[in-house]
């Protein structure tokens, strides 16, 4: 899990993050990070929707290829 210094970095910078689900690739939510409290994240996405996804999950910078892990 990424710090509150960390993900504020990622929103200044506008630096597009990859939030890992699951196995699929498809279920995967590409976006830049607008907020985040202690439970979720706010993560806007290309369309401009905004999408709520939980803290836990694995976040990625979108421009590293892809890695799941099944732990």
């Amino acid at each position: 899990m990424l710090n509150d210094e960390q993900l504020n970095h990622f929103r200044v910078e506008g630096t597009k993050v990859r939030v890992v689900r699951d196995a699929l690739e498809l279920n995967d939510v590409v976006g830049i990070v607008v907020a985040w409290d202690e439970e979720q994240l706010l993560i806007r996405r290309p369309n401009r929707r905004v999408v709520k996804v939980k803290r836990g999950y694995d976040i990625q910078l979108a421009s590293e290829p892809r890695q799941w892990s099944n732990e």
